[in-house]
Formats: structure tokens, sequence, C-alpha cells
């Protein structure tokens, strides 16, 4: 009778999921329309330039952000500027041979050498070579946040104390108490992967959250904290919570912003893994939808060397758990 009822119900799952599964997809990207790591409107040209060989667009891009004082943006466009360096980097060698002394020549040359650093075997020696260019960088615009961050990332590669964490931090928030790039780099530092905890890591992400503007990104720092502790091990009854109130949060910022919007797009992606490992079907479906085409490398690669395609077959699982979950009939009434 059990062996019965386990069949049946195992049944009448896969014919809900058979019956809801293709109108669960309204909403979403077919497959091949969704894209990993697509660069933002302003950045798309100064990447098409590198790929020539000229930097200019790049040096007026972030001109522009350092003139402006606009730290999100310009450490955003850093990084994936570096990123592209570290496959072709003869633009920015040349960029740096004409104006060498120019600040936002300066900080992409200091995020790729700790980029490379941390890629290569040889990661110790190539972290001492690049705090020159880190300084060099930050001396560039004493205003700006972004070499502090990149600061941040060479402390946590060179094994320095928590001594010297706190002694960059305080230019961080000296400079930009709410940069989100800044905190995402200490919560890193502060984590069990490194030299704090799990407990550390949430309680500082949780109160960097309560200090941020409503639409800040760094509301969802506490997610952030929360994936690192579901990849590591099973959170007891008190840490879910935790989890599950640090979703709720990210949940509310992801609402601020409009569907497919790439600028929250790896915020949506972290947000949805958490709320796919906590088993929150329907929410992870809801910010799938709120993703739209933009997939991001992060949270993707730390399951798989195939970002894309885990994105892609998670997504699948989430509309197969909801649609399994559905009633498989509506009845009038009930």
């Amino acid at each position: 009778m059990v062996r019965t009822m386990s069949l049946l119900r195992a049944l009448i799952s896969t014919a809900r999921m058979v019956r809801h599964t293709p109108r669960l997809a309204a909403g979403l990207p077919p497959d091949d329309a969704v894209l990993l790591d697509a660069p933002e409107g302003p950045l798309a040209p100064a990447l098409l330039s590198a790929a020539l060989g000229e930097y200019e667009d790049a040096a007026k891009l972030l001109a522009t952000t350092r003139e402006g004082g606009e730290w999100e943006s310009r450490d955003r466009y850093v990084m994936k500027l570096a990123v592209f360096a570290s496959r072709r980097d003869g633009w920015l060698t040349d960029w740096l041979r004409a104006a060498p002394g120019d600040p936002d020549a300066l900080v992409v040359g200091a995020e790729l050498a700790v980029r490379r650093a941390w890629e290569s075997p040889a990661r110790a020696e190539l972290l001492r070579d690049a705090g020159p260019l880190i300084d060099a960088a930050a001396d560039g615009d004493p205003r700006d946040p972004v070499p502090w961050r990149i600061a941040l990332d060479h402390a946590r590669g060179t094994h320095a104390p928590h001594s010297h964490f706190e002694e960059l931090w305080a230019q961080v928030v000296r400079r930009s108490a709410h940069h989100y790039g800044c905190h995402v780099s200490a919560l890193l530092f502060l984590s069990a992967q490194w030299y704090g905890s799990h407990r550390e890591c949430l309680d500082f992400a949780e109160g960097a959250a309560r200090r941020a503007l409503p639409a800040s990104l760094v509301r969802t720092l506490p997610a952030r904290a929360a994936f690192q502790q579901l990849l590591d091990c099973a959170p007891s009854p008190v840490q879910a919570d935790r989890i599950d109130r640090a979703a709720d949060l990210a949940i509310d910022l992801s609402g601020r912003y409009r569907a497919g919007d790439p600028w929250p797009a790896e915020a949506r992606n972290l947000l949805a893994y958490v709320l796919v490992r906590r088993g929150r079907w329907a929410e992870a479906l809801d910010q799938f939808r709120m993703i739209g085409p933009y997939a991001t490398s992060f949270p993707w690669t730390r399951l798989s060397e195939d970002p894309l395609r885990e994105f892609l077959e998670t997504r699948d699982e989430v509309r197969l758990q909801v649609a399994s979950g559905m009633p498989l009939c509506h009845r009038p009434g009930r």
C-alpha cells in the first residue's frame, strides 16, 4: 500500500510538471537569449575600442566617473576593463606609456596586477610587486575609493593582519562609507574561507545593510554572506532564520529596480541561488524573471566550470519544482 501511494504521488507530481512547466516559462528569456556578463551600455564601446587596440574610449569613460564621483560605476568598469586586459593588454600598455600619471590608467593597471597575481602560482611574489602600483593608483586621486577596494583584495592575498585590514577600512569609509565593491572585498576578508568566521561575516553584512540607503546594493550583503555559509555547511535553525531574513532583504532591494536591469543582475543571480538552497522555489522563479537575460559568472562559477549552463539548468529546475507543487486541475470554488 505504501509503495502504491508513493508511486501515485510520483505520477501526480510528474503530471503537474508536464501540465504547468511550459506556461511557467512566461517572462523568462529563451536559453539562447541569455547572456553571461554582458557589458553595460557605457562600457560596451570602451571594450570594443580596446579590442581594436585603442584606449581613448576607456579613458573618457573612467574620467567621467571620476569627475562625477560615480564610484560604484567606476569600480565596476575598472574590474571589467581589467578582465579584458588580462587577455589583451596592448591598449592598456599604450595608455600607461602615453599617460603614466593618469589616475584612470593607474587604477586599471593596479586591478590587473592584483587579478593576475591571484591567478598565478607565484601569487605571493606578484602581490608584493603589485603593492607600489596600488599606492600609485591611490595617490592618483585621493577621493577615489576604488584603489582601496583593490588594496583590500591585495591584503587578503598577502595574509595581512586584522589591524592592517582595519587601517584600510578606515580609508575606505573616509572616502565612501557605503561603497558596495569595498564592502564585498571586506566581506571576503572577514569570511570563514579567509580570516574570519561565518558569524563575523554575517554580523558585518547585517550592520552594513542596516546603515545603507533603501536602493543600495549593500543591502544584499547579508545574502552574500549567507551564500558562503550555504556552500560550506548546512545551517543550524538559528542560522537558517538569519539566511531567510537576508534573502527577504535582498528581495526588497531587487524589487526597487526594474526587471531586466543589468545593474542589480549579479545581486539577483546570487539571491536566486540562496532562495533555491532554502527551497523557496516560487520566489526563486520570480528572481529569474527579474534577471531576464543577464546571467553573471558569480555565483555560478563557484558551482561549475560552465556558469552559463549552471544558470540555465538551475532555472529549469526551479520551473519544475514550482510546477510540481501546483494543483493538477483547477476546480472552481476551491
